[in-house]
């Protein structure tokens, strides 16, 4: 299978990054993160098992304060303060990856790029694929040097309920649901309680492992359009990228990157808010 370029503001391989591992102008970031009920803990298993120099970026954590829907996108002051004691500095090359694969790592990608960091990619098929081909980790105390963060805010790729509406009402986006099939038709509960079961009325269902090879790497460029083709999506419109609480719509964003797509956003809220409301709510595959 023919791997992907390596791209340092979308998606890098392992061997990339194994060639810059001790560079100082390099942040390695575990962007590790599980749905509820998983039993397992993202920081324990970074604590247990690593990438050599990375940091945990704890995506509930480095969050809005004031929302009460999950790991919103943080206000600039927080992600500065956050991002700067992991030991980022502003021009750095930003390297994310997850223990799942390609999961949570895109979310944080897109985190970085709502700041207004370009160089961020994410890591191709994640700490699996890296312990996969016997390279080296490290465990314990993970020490950062203190960076200095400017966020340059970019709002263009956050889509709050409003918009999305809007989208829908007119035809100005089109909106996407990452979610799995059965998720997307209500056939099954929400993961988190107090939602209801079903999708956005007038979106289209891509579920997130769609855009993956089964290897966990993401889709060359010819299977990611078929991917988007096959569930109906005309890439030559806007796009707004939903999930359940804005997670796995990062890696739809990010596939979308890899296209060249430019004119996409990511509904924060995602089910997580849409879901829990009375608004309207459709089933199976309207």
């Amino acid at each position: 299978m023919a791997r992907n370029p390596d791209d340092p503001q979308t998606l890098v391989s392992t061997g990339w990054l194994s060639d810059r591992l001790g560079d100082p102008d390099l942040l390695v970031l575990d962007g590790s993160w599980h749905l509820p009920g998983s039993g397992r803990d993202p920081a324990a298993d970074f604590a247990a098992a690593r990438i050599p120099g990375a940091r945990f970026f704890d995506i509930d954590a480095i969050a809005d304060p004031g929302s009460d829907l999950p790991h919103m996108a943080p206000p600039p002051a927080v992600f500065a303060r956050a991002v700067s004691a992991l030991g980022y500095r502003d021009g750095m090359q930003v390297v994310v990856y997850d223990g799942s694969g390609l999961f949570s790592a895109p979310r944080v990608r897109w985190t970085f790029r709502l700041m207004g960091v370009s160089r961020v990619a994410v890591l191709d098929g994640g700490f699996p694929r890296w312990r996969a081909e016997g390279r080296p980790v490290e465990g314990g105390e993970a020490a950062a040097p203190a960076g200095s963060a400017t966020p340059r805010p970019n709002p263009a790729i956050l889509a709050d309920r409003a918009r999305v509406a809007h989208a829908l009402a007119t035809g100005a986006a089109q909106v996407v649901d990452a979610r799995p099939a059965a998720r997307f038709a209500g056939a099954v509960p929400e993961p988190r309680p107090g939602l209801r079961a079903g999708h956005i009325p007038g979106s289209v269902n891509l579920p997130f492992a769609q855009v993956l090879d089964p290897d966990g790497t993401m889709k060359d460029e010819a299977g990611l359009r078929a991917a988007f083709a096959a569930a109906g999506v005309d890439l030559g419109r806007p796009v707004i990228a939903t999930c359940g609480s804005g997670m796995t719509a990062a890696v739809l964003a990010l596939a979308l990157d890899r296209l060249g797509h430019r004119d996409h956003a990511l509904y924060d809220g995602s089910w997580a808010e849409w879901g829990r409301g009375d608004g309207p709510v459709a089933t199976t595959g309207g």
